[in-house]
């Protein structure tokens, strides 16, 4: 695997498939006003994701389920359970996630896949922290292309 870390906007990236910090998947995706990545995903992407993802019903903390991409550029969206119920992200949420993510894009043959920091907007964790588990998750992983974690930096205009 080769790994980069990069500050930008998760859905700049030119990979294959992007990850959605998404929750458990309980309560109807309607009723939620997605935040960060999800609330991105809604106004770029359109509905169609989430639509896709409320069919499948709950996701166990840590399960990740592919979804088209919307209008989005990418061949899918893997959505994955970062929080629990209480939305809070555990070390075991993010690390689970991340297998799961990577295990879809093992399978779907993706060359390349961008994650956001998962747990670290609406799952109460400090960026660090969540950086650090999330690469632990990936160290012995063996998928064979590029991921890239996405710090979330807001462009500048000029």
């Amino acid at each position: 695997m080769k790994l980069e870390v990069v500050d930008g906007d998760l859905l700049d990236q030119d990979v294959d498939v992007i990850v959605n910090a998404w929750n458990r998947n309980i309560i109807p995706w309607w009723l939620l006003l997605p935040q960060g990545v999800s609330g991105a995903i809604k106004r770029r992407g359109g509905l169609q994701p989430f639509r896709e993802i409320g069919r499948t019903g709950s996701l166990p903390l840590g399960q990740a389920r592919l979804t088209t991409a919307g209008r989005l550029p990418f061949r899918g969206i893997i959505h994955v359970a970062g929080i629990n119920l209480l939305w809070r992200a555990t070390r075991f949420s993010v690390q689970e996630s991340v297998k799961n993510a990577l295990m879809i894009a093992r399978a779907e043959r993706y060359e390349s896949i961008a994650f956001p920091l998962i747990g670290a907007g609406s799952g109460g964790r400090k960026e660090a922290i969540v950086l650090q588990w999330m690469q632990e998750a990936m160290h012995d992983d063996s998928f064979n292309g590029l991921v890239r974690i996405v710090r979330w930096k807001k462009r500048s205009r000029g």
